[in-house]
């Protein structure tokens, strides 16, 4: 299984470096974990409960974090034990970066894009539903992580910053628009006409 995929998110660069370092944040977000602890240099012990179409399995296994440079991405590698169930293991790379232009914006970075990509091996019962219904559980599992992160980041930082001068925009737009229906209809012309015509008027 090979899945890839991109989101914006309305915290910095930094803060969402540092939320996926967090262990308890990631916890809180992958669905069904109740185990994320850290048992030695960059290593996790994890324990999560799956669903996959009628297969239903408590896994335990471990994540391992290389090549960090933070606070741009890193990549990690998975392995689990699901019991009759199966197994699963596979690598994942994640890399943040700056919004394009949040600087201009605002002085701080309204947000970063993250872009993830992973690549999974299972084996036992999950193994024999078929690629659509694995594939389809990965991106569920996936919508519901940065469904929950997202939710944990705005509770932990506030609202993104963007919001505000977005709600700015829409007015100073409308000016714009207005002054040029003005032109159009011949409001903006009609006082030159006025001001060039009355040194005529008055000599006549």
């Amino acid at each position: 299984m090979e899945m890839l995929g991109n989101r914006r998110l309305g915290v910095t660069q930094q803060q969402a470096w540092e939320a996926l370092n967090d262990p308890e944040t990631l916890k809180k977000c992958i669905p069904g974990c109740d185990k994320f602890e850290l048992t030695g240099d960059n290593q996790y012990s994890v324990a999560l409960a799956v669903k996959i179409g009628p297969v239903s399995a408590k896994f335990s296994g471990k994540v391992a974090l290389s090549d960090i440079v933070a606070p741009d991405g890193y990549k990690l590698s998975f392995e689990g034990q699901g019991g009759v169930a199966g197994f699963a293991k596979g690598s994942s790379s994640v890399t943040l970066r700056p919004l394009d232009g949040a600087a201009e914006a605002a002085p701080a970075p309204a947000g970063c894009e993250l872009d993830y990509t992973v690549q999974a091996q299972v084996g036992g019962k999950i193994a024999q539903l078929g690629q659509r219904l694995i594939d389809g559980a990965a991106k569920s599992t996936a919508d519901d992580f940065f469904k929950r992160f997202e939710a944990e980041m705005q509770s932990r930082y506030g609202p993104p910053p963007a919001a505000a001068p977005e709600a700015a925009e829409p007015p100073a737009e409308k000016a714009g628009v207005m002054s040029g229906l003005m032109k159009k209809i011949g409001l903006g012309k009609k006082d030159d006409k006025d001001a060039s015509a009355a040194p005529g008027d008055a000599s006549s």
